[in-house]
């Protein structure tokens, strides 16, 4: 075992960051997380024990891309070529990659280039990889993300949101996949990202040391254990890591079977549209993170809680607020927005809603007279 990972699972608190990573482990189509806090708060070491810790992936064994066997849909231009010339694909397995992408990152390092000159000469598109294509099915991961030129964070977050890299030169395109798990980091004392890139993070949690002392010294003996033996360390904690990433699976082939009914989609435009919450963005956000939160836990119907805990990483970063002034909300605070958004989803309930179950009705039945008993009590 060349290097060994500090375990995912024996990282101490930040229970909100390691489930921004699960979910979007689970579902990359909810659009990547920033983390944001000061220093030694774990943020580089969850990016990086999440890669160790999810399971080897199938590929096509020679591919650059690394394109998945099992959907041609994504496949690179030169494994669709070699397919329509009627070539047999190999395949093996490898292990998730974690890609860093360095603050000096050009436009070409990250897309990869075009050989214009020898398509000129020979007419074959010759191209260079950048950290897209190494990054494809695997973690991109971008520490101090508010550093980068923002025209190479507009390029990665086109491509987390499209799935795909395409590079065009002289009127010559070349495009592979690049379906990631975008993970930026940074220090919010080193500088700011601009609203209209903060806004294309799908989530976005908050990081602070730890504050209760028992935990802080739990902090100090696992990693005191994790230096003085790694490998006795990892072992220890192998039956978590496993536990976690068999769970991460079984969430991965349920998360498109999750429910929801058109109630579920009134409370979250409701709680949006009471935040003034531009745009649409965040209300898909909430939705994808909410059903991939509910596939994660085992159920097949999302909850208020699933609403809950995707609003508390989805909306903070795009509340409006004046100059100078901070767009934070306090759990309690988005809780009793949630509330509110029910009852108006309530209020406005037509004939579209999906007939429920006997259960849930009883369950949307009891939530209901529970959110008029605290109205009527304060």
């Amino acid at each position: 075992m060349s290097s060994i990972i500090f375990p995912f699972t024996a990282i101490v608190g930040q229970e909100l960051m390691k489930r921004a990573l699960v979910l979007n482990a689970i579902n990359p189509k909810i659009g990547g997380v920033l983390i944001r806090g000061e220093r030694g708060t774990a943020k580089s070491t969850a990016a990086r024990a999440l890669a160790a810790l999810l399971p080897e992936i199938k590929v096509v064994a020679d591919c650059r891309f690394g394109c998945d066997p099992d959907d041609p849909t994504s496949y690179c231009d030169e494994c669709r070529q070699r397919v329509e010339s009627g070539e047999s694909l190999p395949v093996t397995t490898r292990k998730i990659r974690l890609v860093n992408l360095p603050i000096s990152a050009t436009e070409d390092r990250v897309v990869g280039t075009l050989d214009i000159e020898q398509v000129l000469k020979t007419g074959e598109v010759r191209f260079e990889p950048g950290v897209l294509a190494a990054a494809n099915r695997g973690i991109l991961y971008v520490d101090e993300v508010n550093l980068l030129d923002d025209h190479v964070v507009d390029l990665l977050l086109d491509s987390a949101a499209m799935g795909v890299n395409i590079v065009e030169r002289e009127n010559i395109s070349f495009q592979h996949p690049a379906r990631f798990i975008l993970v930026g980091t940074m220090n919010p004392e080193e500088g700011e990202l601009r609203p209209q890139l903060l806004d294309r993070f799908a989530l976005v949690v908050e990081v602070h040391g730890l504050t209760d002392p028992a935990q802080r010294v739990e902090v100090l003996e696992r990693h005191t254990a994790f230096e003085s033996d790694p490998v006795g360390f990892y072992e220890e904690w192998q039956p978590h890591e496993r536990s976690l990433a068999e769970q991460i699976v079984a969430a991965r082939e349920m998360v498109e079977k999750v429910r929801y009914t058109p109630r579920d989609l009134r409370i979250i435009a409701h709680l949006t549209a009471d935040l003034g919450v531009d745009g649409h963005r965040a209300d898909l956000v909430i939705l994808k993170a909410a059903r991939t939160n509910a596939a994660f836990e085992g159920r097949g119907k999302i909850t208020r809680d699933d609403i809950l805990l995707a609003a508390e990483m989805a909306l903070p970063h795009r509340m409006k607020g004046g100059p100078f002034q901070e767009t934070t909300i306090s759990i309690k605070e988005l809780e009793e927005r949630l509330s509110r958004a029910q009852e108006e989803a309530l209020q406005d309930e037509g004939d579209d809603e999906m007939p429920a179950t006997p259960d849930e009705a009883e369950q949307e039945a009891v939530i209901h007279q529970v959110e008029v008993k605290k109205k009527l009590s304060h």
